[in-house]
């Protein structure tokens, strides 16, 4: 029997897979946490579902992952920055390959515009691209009047911190310690924590210049990993 190469994964086929694992309980519980905006609509994927079927088309070319961040589902574009996520952490994924993910990222980030898909790519996406190159990228991202490009910004630095450089991470939440959206400055409030989890003096003297004009929300998750003690002193410093 002659060798027959495995085809590669298309947005079409994984669409059509994806249109299979429909659940309308699932729709009902997915609406509870989402609120489908003009141009979007949900249709009932369980997340899990989706991430495991991201597993089998992590070879999707970028033009069709591109395709997938065009679509309307909410599905179809989790499935996307799933499997550019995984693709971009992956072990034998190539230079060029991390690149392509890179560039349609920034190129398209205006289709990752929910907290969700901003958590499953940014880190190893962004992050990843970014670990051992000049960081002004994530600086543009961070002064964007597009909040998941703010939030972007902060989850990137995930990357630099699990390798003990907490620098960017600090910096970013310096700047968007003002920022409107709760969504951007939980997403702060969870890179400090991680960041002292790798550096706890560097978090200290951020809390010591910052608690006090800190957003309840970033301070609460900022805190987590603290004594009592020292979280009952940050909770009482007077806004500055």
């Amino acid at each position: 029997m002659p060798f027959l190469a495995m085809a590669t994964s298309t947005a079409a086929g994984f669409t059509a897979e994806l249109e299979e694992l429909r659940d309308p309980v699932e729709l009902t519980k997915t609406l509870r946490y989402f609120t489908a905006g003009p141009d979007e609509e949900f249709i009932g994927v369980r997340m899990g579902s989706i991430f495991t079927l991201a597993k089998r088309h992590l070879d999707m070319p970028a033009a069709d992952l591109e395709a997938m961040l065009e679509s309307p589902v909410h599905e179809v574009r989790v499935g996307a920055c799933s499997i550019m996520g995984k693709a971009a952490a992956a072990r034998t994924a190539t230079v060029e390959r991390r690149g392509e993910l890179y560039e349609l990222y920034l190129r398209r980030s205006d289709r990752v515009n929910n907290w969700d898909l901003v958590d499953l790519a940014a880190r190893d996406v962004l992050g990843g691209w970014l670990a051992d190159k000049p960081r002004d990228p994530l600086y543009r991202l961070a002064r964007s009047s597009f909040w998941p490009d703010r939030r972007s910004a902060l989850l990137a630095t995930a990357w630099f911190i699990r390798a003990g450089d907490v620098n960017d991470a600090l910096a970013l939440s310096e700047l968007l310690v003002a920022d409107p959206e709760p969504l951007v400055t939980k997403a702060a409030g969870w890179m400090l924590r991680y960041a002292g989890d790798s550096d706890r003096p560097a978090l200290l003297a951020f809390l010591d210049a910052h608690a006090g004009a800190m957003p309840r929300v970033m301070l609460s998750n900022a805190l987590e990993h603290l004594d009592a003690a020292e979280k009952a002193h940050y909770r009482s410093l007077p806004a500055s």
